[in-house]
Formats: C-alpha cells, structure tokens, sequence
C-alpha cells in the first residue's frame, strides 16, 4: 500500500486530498519558482531564434521548449539536493512543473501572439518586452491559483515540498 507524505508523519484521519499547506504564500512561492525558469528558457529561445534570424513559429517552438527545459531544471536542481537518485527527481519535476508550465507558457505566449506588432517585434523594441512581459505578469496571476489548487490536492510543488 502506498501512502502519500505528509510533514506530519502520520496518516490520521485528518489527512487527505485537501491539507492546510495549500496557502496563498506557498502557491505564489511555487508560481514565482516557475515562472523564474520559464523566464529564463523563453527569453534564450527569443534571443537565439531572432539571433539566428528565424521565423516567428520555431523561434517560438524554441523559446517555449527552453521554457519547460528550465522550469523542470530548477526544481530538478533543487530535489537532488536533497538527495534523490535521478530518476527520482525527474520523476518529481515532471509531476511538480508540468501543468503550472504548461499554463504559465499558453497564457503568456496567447497575450504576445493577441498583442499587435509583438510577433514581429525586434529584441531591441519596447513593445516586444513588453509583451512578454506582460504576458509573464498575466501568467503568474492565471498560474498561481492553478498552483494553489493542485497543492491543496497534493499534487504539483506540493510533491516538491515532500523532499525539503
């Protein structure tokens, strides 16, 4: 029988799906970690798609596939820290990050592509940075109660949280 973990160390009657460690502060902790390396993976992607003088679809493939690359890196760093093997710690990224990156990368690239003249935008314009982000801003507000929600049921960084 598999049991979930708990900080707690027992599995009374109070525990389920829906615990108190679901807080605001958490989910915003867990949207902000995120976020960090979605930013980091799209950015790169942009730079080096519009470096190498691609087209608007596979700098944008690039950017969004750098995205999940970091977003799954930081918390993979983070989870080997405290000792999983790595076949573990994938195995915890891929259930922490994917939905909270998979949201965060559909809202913000969704507000570049609606934003007039962002796709074609250069590095060096205003309205491209602002665009992204913008889009991050709008993201981090979709994502954190997305976050928030999957804690609550034990799901997404609240697995992460089991190894610190």
């Amino acid at each position: 029988m598999v049991h979930s973990t708990h900080h707690t160390g027992h599995h009374g009657p109070h525990d389920g799906p829906h615990t108190a460690a679901a807080s605001w502060p958490m989910a915003v902790k867990a949207t902000l970690h995120c976020l960090t390396g979605c930013a980091v993976g799209e950015i790169l992607g942009m730079v080096i798609g519009t470096a190498l003088m691609w087209g608007n679809v596979p700098t944008m493939t690039l950017a969004i596939a750098l995205a999940f690359v970091f977003g799954y890196s930081f918390t993979l760093f983070g989870v080997r820290r405290s000792g999983l093997n790595l076949r573990a710690a994938i195995r915890v990224a891929l259930a922490a990050d994917t939905v909270s990156i998979a949201v965060m990368e559909l809202v913000d690239n969704g507000i570049v592509a609606l934003v007039p003249g962002a796709m074609d935008a250069h590095l060096s314009d205003g309205l491209f940075w602002s665009a992204l982000l913008g889009g991050f801003v709008v993201a981090f507000l979709v994502t954190t109660p997305v976050n928030k929600w999957m804690i609550g049921r034990g799901k997404g960084h609240a697995v992460v949280h089991a190894h610190h």
